[in-house]
């Protein structure tokens, strides 16, 4: 795939709505969503629960189709691509931090690292891991499975394994929602940290407001609509 020339955005939506059935009729959840986003650019959305955030995370990474409108995503028009085309451009190229962590059960924290690198089957994926791992300060808890991990440390395994393809941008859907507040700002300034040492794109779901502003531009999703936040 060749390399692209990121000076133009990273991420572009214009006009994205999505509707899904509902009793016999269309419901709206997003109606018009313009945004345009820069390589390195840290980005939040904040809005109530149920406003669509998470479905248009889930559309701006190709995830999900939107009704209409237009997304582009490191260079590609991303909204009439199949599954597979969308996959391609994800690969090595965007992270995901989620709420629930999302690991494998079954898998230790350094083999749920190394899953995406030998997924790609990128060289040197187990020094990589380990590096990650030292990154997040959890070294010592390599060979644990989820299990025997604290919420925090789960969700510090789920940010390495998100950075350890250096993607160009990262989506996190409300990644401190599930950890006490203390918790939440070391995975806050960790997440702002990596992203300022891989040079990465941020795109962040949040509820949390003081969180929210740290980021170099803040969106208020209201209904179905991206409006730029201003402070009352």
């Amino acid at each position: 795939m060749p390399q692209e020339n990121f000076s133009s955005p990273i991420i572009e939506l214009q006009d994205i709505h999505y509707q899904v059935p509902n009793d016999g009729q269309n419901l709206s959840i997003l109606n018009g969503c313009n945004l345009s986003v820069q390589q390195q650019q840290s980005i939040a959305i904040v809005g109530r629960s149920g406003s669509g955030k998470s479905t248009l995370l889930s559309i701006m990474a190709g995830l999900e189709k939107p009704t209409s409108g237009s997304i582009r995503l490191l260079g590609e028009e991303i909204s009439r691509l199949s599954e597979d085309e969308c996959a391609r451009i994800r690969a090595r190229q965007v992270g995901f931090v989620f709420q629930n962590f999302q690991l494998l059960p079954s898998m230790n924290a350094l083999e749920n690292i190394l899953m995406p690198l030998e997924l790609f089957q990128i060289e040197f994926a187990r020094e990589k891991a380990l590096d990650a791992l030292d990154k997040v300060g959890l070294s010592n808890r390599a060979d644990h499975l989820p299990s025997q991990l604290s919420g925090g440390e789960q969700q510090r395994v789920a940010i390495a394994r998100a950075f350890v393809t250096t993607p160009k941008i990262l989506f996190a859907d409300e990644p401190t929602g599930n950890l006490d507040e203390t918790t939440a700002m070391q995975i806050q300034n960790l997440l702002f940290d990596l992203k300022q040492t891989h040079d990465t794109s941020l795109i962040l779901v949040t509820h949390d407001m003081n969180y929210a502003k740290s980021c170099d531009q803040l969106w208020h999703l209201q209904h179905g609509t991206l409006i730029p936040w201003q402070a009352e």
